[in-house]
């Protein structure tokens, strides 16, 4: 008989081949596992999945958790008939998606000065110019991260986003404004930093960044701009970078007239979406980008431009 650990080795490897990253799934899966089997439990219930992401310390998490549990409920439903599939929307904080927070121009440009001010110099200018690609090209955090120096083509102004989600990989064009910006931090960061180390992103110490550190220092940087979300919404993230490339790309595209239904698949693709579904969940995420469609197809209905 196969043990409930076994199955979730399995579960992983499968998930990972098909191109799934599953940082920290192994960790809490492993741990919701050790919980059952030290309940005397071969099989996964509702009771305890909820039971288990209910000991999570924020409502975000034990919704992140019981999303996991689900998705190995479905998996372990295939080989145990009794395995019972928790349902969407059953904790609290379970309900989809939240909505990003768009920063402003003037909000950008307040994180950049931020971290200018950052010590020293080289962490500062990891950081501005981590903020400043980010928000120039929508990029994942995480694919901010992984970046290799060579990876980064100054001369071809090429950025090489390489495995990133479900394993795909994509060549995205750069600004020329970008490319120079790219270009100063290159050259401090190779006049600084062992030859041997690959990262191109790199700490005050010379190692690749991690997310976490990464995260402690945009909390730094937001309650230095006093930038907050409102009442009752998630706290900005340095990911909600990316959102703002979206959103803005979508609202300068509407407001040009420009045919977005056509444009829609090359900036999925810059995105590195799989289809352009999920880019247009920023129509029903952000009011701001619904409100200047609405005005668009008003004035179409009027026949005006």
């Amino acid at each position: 008989m196969t043990t409930l650990a076994e199955h979730l080795d399995r579960y992983l490897a499968v998930r990972r081949a098909l191109g799934y990253r599953l940082e920290g799934h192994s960790r809490v899966l492993a741990s919701f596992v050790d919980d059952l089997e030290a309940n005397g439990q071969s099989s996964v219930t509702v009771t305890s999945a909820l039971a288990f992401a209910s000991a999570a310390a924020t409502d975000r998490r034990a919704a992140a958790q019981l999303s996991m549990v689900r998705r190995f409920a479905v998996y372990l439903s295939a080989f145990d008939a009794s395995t019972e599939i928790p349902p969407v929307n059953l904790g609290p904080g379970d309900g989809g998606r939240s909505r990003p927070y768009v920063y402003s121009p003037k909000e950008v440009s307040a994180l950049l000065g931020a971290a200018r001010a950052l010590r020293p110099e080289r962490w500062a200018a990891s950081v501005t110019t981590l903020i400043g690609l980010m928000a120039a090209t929508g990029i994942r955090s995480g694919e901010a991260y992984r970046l290799d120096r060579d990876q980064v083509d100054l001369d071809t102004g090429l950025l090489a986003v390489m495995h990133s989600k479900f394993g795909k990989s994509r060549q995205l064009p750069l600004h020329p404004t970008t490319v120079a910006a790219l270009r100063r931090y290159a050259a401090l960061r190779d006049r600084s930093v062992e030859p041997t180390q690959p990262a191109f992103f790199v700490t005050a110490s010379g190692t690749r960044i991690t997310p976490a550190t990464a995260g402690r220092t945009f909390r730094r940087l937001l309650a230095a701009t006093s930038i907050a979300a409102p009442p009752g919404r998630r706290a900005p993230r340095l990911y909600d970078l990316r959102h703002r490339f979206a959103v803005v790309t979508l609202l300068d595209w509407h407001r040009d007239g420009v045919d977005v239904q056509r444009q829609l698949p090359a900036l999925s693709a810059y995105l590195g979406h799989l289809s352009p579904a999920n880019t247009y969940w920023y129509l029903e995420a952000v009011p701001e980008l619904m409100a200047v469609v609405a005005e668009r197809l008003a004035r179409c209905w009027e026949g005006q431009p």
